[in-house]
């Protein structure tokens, strides 16, 4: 089977829909002789940062001298970004030849009907299996109780700030979200949690103290201390109150926004509870080394969070696609592009929070180009421009694809004369970023395969 007939097969997969639970991963993954069992891992859930602290995790733990996995989603451009070993994307023959021998599992299996994500979940562990990675960070689809990765017994368990979305899986308060995300939790296996509300630490808290898992929280027991931030990352100082611990001084992550130093300091957290790497030294791991955790996060990347593509003009894209990321965003362009103009592309699924994001983004927006990715669930860009303007926002206009709206976005910028150029900001879900790469000019190879996010 060819990449791109792999690639139909998987989205094809999705006509299964989504389907919490891990007895159908849990069938595949024995077919395939358990693959989940040959490596280490941090296993990592929330609703937003976790990408980011996983990125960061997995590229300490590359510092380090291990072999590293790394399975996130969604992709952007090319399904390959989801599985890499020591931050090599699968290729594409990989790709192909994995699911020609999964699909033969599950074509042997009576009445083995797997999502795409339960497949592609068993074909990162068989990758990461065979390629002999030691240790692997493994990213939640959705949720964490039910969801296709929590299969896995990982050494520390990962939660991210909680917040509201995907209410039709998870449940309509915070407390019942929160509730998903905690499932994670595993026996006696440590916690680090984000600083989180009230109502999710509490159901946190709670999970982790029935389970025997020692929690550490951001925050109350370990934190960042911001030096400096800019448009390309920021420095800090990472402290932790545990007794076998200390301070590590001058720490840069590559990554924007002020909320990514807090993001890095549960990676060090997550990894040096694993590893021992920064302090905590487990028996028979190595020995503390500080300049592990500061090369890891210094060559951490990540793609679609507020990356800048040009510089100049400035061009910004990030996937945000619930309203406490689009707030994030939006508490971003205060920070560091409050004298310049913004023109805001956006594009957003039908089932979000739609008013939300939209009031997060117009009041740091000078205009805005309302648009739709080319996928089924996408709101009307029309309907986008509707709410804007019955908020009192005039310098609306839309697009029919992100293609065009990125066009108009880019000619509006170059037609400023000798001023300063506005900022041109993409955002609204992955899809739409995804989108925005293609039109930039970048490789995408059926980017439209990703999840409902």
């Amino acid at each position: 089977m060819s990449y791109c007939s792999s690639i139909y097969y998987l989205y094809g997969l999705r006509k299964h829909g989504i389907k919490l639970g891990l007895d159908n991963t849990s069938k595949l993954l024995s077919l395939a002789g358990n693959p989940h069992k040959r490596f280490k891992c941090i296993h990592v859930a929330g609703t937003n940062g976790k990408g980011s602290v996983s990125a960061m995790s997995a590229s300490m733990l590359r510092a380090s001298g291990f072999r590293v996995g790394l399975f996130t989603s969604p992709h952007l451009a090319s399904f390959t970004e989801r599985i890499r070993v020591d931050e090599r994307e699968i290729s594409e023959s990989e790709v192909a030849e994995l699911t020609d021998e999964i699909r033969l599992l599950v074509d042997g299996a009576d009445g083995l009907n797997p999502t795409f994500f339960e497949f592609v979940s068993v074909m990162a562990f068989t990758y990461f299996a065979r390629l002999g990675v030691e240790w692997a960070v493994i990213e939640t689809g959705m949720g964490g109780r039910l969801d296709a990765t929590n299969i896995v017994m990982p050494e520390v368990s990962v939660i991210t700030t909680v917040g509201n979305d995907h209410k039709e899986f998870l449940g309509e308060t915070i407390e019942e979200i929160a509730g998903e995300k905690a499932g994670i939790i595993k026996k006696g296996v440590p916690v680090v949690s984000a600083l989180q509300g009230a109502e999710a630490a509490a159901v946190i808290s709670r999970t982790a103290a029935e389970r025997s898992a020692p929690l550490s929280v951001c925050g109350r027991d370990f934190g960042p201390d911001i030096r400096s931030s800019n448009l390309y990352g920021s420095r800090f100082d990472y402290s932790d109150n545990s007794s076998d611990i200390f301070s590590i001084k001058d720490i840069y992550v590559p990554l924007a926004g002020e909320f990514q130093p807090i993001n890095a300091a549960v990676a060090i957290k997550a990894v040096s509870l694993a590893t021992g790497i920064a302090g905590h030294q487990k028996s028979g791991g190595p020995a503390p080394d500080i300049k592990a955790v500061k090369d890891g996060l210094a060559s951490t990347r990540l793609r679609g969070r507020l990356e800048i593509i040009s510089s100049d003009p400035l061009v910004i894209i990030d996937g945000a696609h619930n309203v406490s990321a689009a707030r994030a965003v939006a508490q971003f362009a205060r920070r560091y592009l409050s004298e310049r103009k913004i023109i805001l592309v956006l594009g957003i699924m039908a089932d979000k929070d739609i008013k939300g994001i939209v009031e997060a983004l117009l009041p740091v927006s000078s205009e805005a180009i309302f648009t739709a990715p080319a996928y089924a669930r996408a709101e009307s860009p029309g309907r986008l421009a509707a709410l804007a303007e019955a908020s009192g926002f005039a310098n609306v206009s839309v697009a029919a694809t992100v293609m065009d709206a990125v066009a108009t976005a880019r000619d509006r910028q170059a037609s400023c004369g000798d001023g300063v150029p506005p900022v041109v900001l993409i955002t609204g879900s992955f899809y739409t970023a995804g989108e925005a790469l293609g039109a930039m000019g970048e490789k995408t190879i059926l980017s439209t395969l990703r999840e409902t996010l």
